[in-house]
């Protein structure tokens, strides 16, 4: 919030269980729909020296061809749960580009964003969610736009 705050980007505080982790089922808890809902996710190239940060709508699965397309290398892969916690230093569930701003990863948010005024995305832990409007949070974040979502039925399971 203090990023947002700082970039004197407009935002709404969502709560909701901490138990969740699951970003469809905190869709659920705070009453919007999926596609409004972005869950970020961390992958891995293969001889990249940082991961990649991936944001989507909270009903997609990640396609990893594509998104090693977008980034231009070879092959991508989803990192463990262990791991994202490891490498990002926050719990599965509450992982947030806005918190890894200073860490310069790659960051790529799933193309359909800019056809909404605003998503949701976690604040940084778990039971906090922040409504932001999609051109300042693109802008701040530095992301990235790709396609990058697979057909319904295809992708890879998400460790969110």
């Amino acid at each position: 919030m203090r990023v947002l705050e700082q970039a004197k980007v407009p935002y709404e505080v969502l709560t909701y269980p901490d138990t969740l982790r699951d970003a469809s089922e905190v869709a659920d808890a705070i009453g919007l729909p999926y596609w409004m809902v972005y869950k970020t996710l961390v992958t891995q190239a293969d001889g990249a020296p940082k991961p990649f940060l991936v944001m989507l709508p909270s009903d997609q699965h990640l396609d990893l061809k594509k998104l090693a397309q977008a980034a231009g290398v070879k092959k991508v892969r989803m990192a463990a749960h262990k791991d994202a916690e490891a490498l990002t230093g926050l719990k599965v569930g509450g992982i947030s580009g806005l918190m890894l701003r200073d860490k310069n990863w790659l960051l790529f948010l799933d193309k359909a964003a800019t056809e909404l005024e605003h998503i949701v995305l976690s604040a940084g832990q778990r039971g906090i969610q922040l409504r932001v409007p999609v051109v300042p949070l693109l802008n701040l974040l530095r992301a990235r736009l790709g396609e990058i979502c697979a057909p319904e039925g295809e992708g890879e399971p998400d460790a969110e």
